[in-house]
């Protein structure tokens, strides 16, 4: 029987958990992983949310920490969406980078075609999404669509780029 909240430490050792649970939160600390939390349901995030909560959690969560989001979505199995991204105040690039990377392990276990997001943070901008492989898709008024496909071909973890 499936355990509705599940963790995983490793992906290798966790790997069939992963491939069969839909939704998940990769939390990194200082670079490293320190578990991926596999939840039951999607995690849902409205316009205002980030605005209110980011500020709000950035003020009382002092640290080097990321927590990344996703979402297989029942309708698009084949597709990952990274769905919200929250960070401490002093999160460095680097444990940023190692959420990012891990999304794209994750999405390689899980054999996806791409990743999909909605970037609102301005702070992120094009030109680093499309160094790490992202590209603009899905254009629209209000939002920065991205996707990183993949389609069978899946880069190798690389922590310098």
């Amino acid at each position: 029987m499936t355990r509705l909240f599940e963790s995983v430490t490793d992906l290798a050792e966790g790997a069939d958990v992963l491939r069969r649970r839909r939704y998940g939160v990769i939390e990194v600390r200082e670079g490293q992983l320190v578990q991926v939390r596999l939840r039951p349901y999607p995690k849902l995030v409205t316009a205002l949310g980030p605005r209110l909560f980011g500020r709000w959690t950035h003020r009382t969560r002092p640290g080097d920490w990321c927590h990344l989001y996703y979402n297989q979505p029942r309708r698009f199995a084949n597709f990952l969406a990274v769905i919200y991204v929250v960070s401490g105040a002093d999160c460095t690039l680097r444990t940023f980078r190692r959420a990012a990377t891990l999304v794209d392990e994750i999405a390689e276990l899980k054999c996806s075609d791409a990743l999909l997001c909605d970037v609102a943070n301005s702070r992120i901008s094009e030109r680093l999404l499309v160094r790490w492989g992202w590209e603009p898709h899905a254009p629209a008024l209000w939002h920065r669509n991205f996707i990183k496909r993949f389609y069978g071909v899946y880069p190798t973890a690389d922590l310098a780029r």
